[in-house]
C-alpha cells in the first residue's frame, strides 16, 4: 500500500503523485505556463517516453498554455486556465482551458502559405498539430478548450 502524499504535494500540482487523472487552477501568467509545461512533462516522465517524446508534449503544451494566457484570458492574471492531465494507459490528454473569447481554429492562416511566411500567426497552432497525435478545440462560451493527445505505444509482448 502507498502511503499518503505529503500536504504540500496536494497543493502543487506539478508534484502531485500519478493517480489517474490531474486537474488544476492556475493564473494567467507566464509563471503558470511554466507550471503547465513542468506538470506535463511529469506526466511524460512516468508514462516512461522518451526524451525526444517528451520534447515534443513540453513544447506543444507550453505553446498551448501561452496561446490561453496570452490570446484567451489577454494576460489577465484574474482570469484563470483550467489543466487537466490524464495518463489513459493508452493515450496521454492534455487539456487547457482559457476564460476568453473563444476562436475559430478553422480560419488561423496556414503559417506555411507564402503569404504568410512573414507573418507571426499560426505557428502556435501549426507546431501543436505537428506535435501530438491528435488536437481537438472546443468552445466553451466564454473560453477555448484545447486537447492534446499523444498515443503511447503498446509494451513489448502487448497487442
Amino acid at each position: 500500500m502507498t502511503p499518503p502524499a505529503p500536504a504540500e504535494a496536494e497543493d502543487n500540482p506539478v508534484s502531485a503523485p500519478n493517480r489517474g487523472r490531474r486537474s488544476f487552477r492556475l493564473s494567467s501568467t507566464m509563471d503558470s505556463v511554466g507550471e503547465v509545461e513542468t506538470a506535463a512533462d511529469q506526466l511524460a516522465v512516468e508514462a516512461g517516453l522518451d526524451e525526444d517524446q517528451r520534447f515534443h508534449i513540453a513544447m506543444a503544451v507550453r505553446e498551448a498554455a501561452i496561446n490561453a494566457v496570452l490570446h484567451g484570458n489577454e494576460y489577465d492574471p484574474a482570469r484563470q486556465i483550467e489543466v487537466s492531465l490524464e495518463n489513459t494507459g493508452n493515450d496521454l490528454r492534455i487539456t487547457i482551458a482559457d476564460e476568453g473569447r473563444g476562436f475559430d481554429p478553422s480560419k488561423v492562416p496556414d503559417p506555411l502559405k507564402q503569404e504568410n511566411l512573414l507573418r507571426g500567426t499560426g505557428r502556435g497552432i501549426f507546431l501543436i498539430r505537428s506535435l501530438m497525435d491528435e488536437v481537438h478545440f472546443r468552445q466553451l462560451h466564454p473560453g477555448t478548450e484545447l486537447t492534446l493527445v499523444k498515443h503511447l505505444a503498446p509494451a513489448a509482448g502487448k497487442t
